[in-house]
């Protein structure tokens, strides 16, 4: 999260699209980690090697990460509730 923070305002990216991009890896990274964790246990549980489990975490990640940046970024995008905390995080009045 914080390098791809460095990196959009490095490139001048508005404030309001490195927030999404930003939240949404952080988001990414958690779910990530969390899946993680318990999916071998998940599979040992139900007699699955959890050999297979690093494969499938890479599977589910790939379609979560669209899914979760899209909501996140529509969230802080395109919503009330987004254009609010931008106003108060820059300053400005929405």
């Amino acid at each position: 999260s914080v390098a791809g923070f460095l990196r959009a305002i490095a490139f001048r990216t508005p404030i309001a699209e490195t927030i999404a991009v930003t939240s949404a890896l952080a988001l990414i990274v958690f779910t990530s980690i969390c899946f993680g964790a318990v999916l071998p246990i998940l599979l040992k549980k139900i007699r699955i090697d959890p050999a297979h489990s690093s494969t499938s975490i890479q599977v589910i990640m790939d379609i979560l990460g669209v899914v979760l940046t899209v909501l996140v970024s529509t969230t802080i995008l395109d919503s009330p509730l987004g254009t609010m905390i931008i106003a108060k995080l820059t300053g400005n009045s929405p």
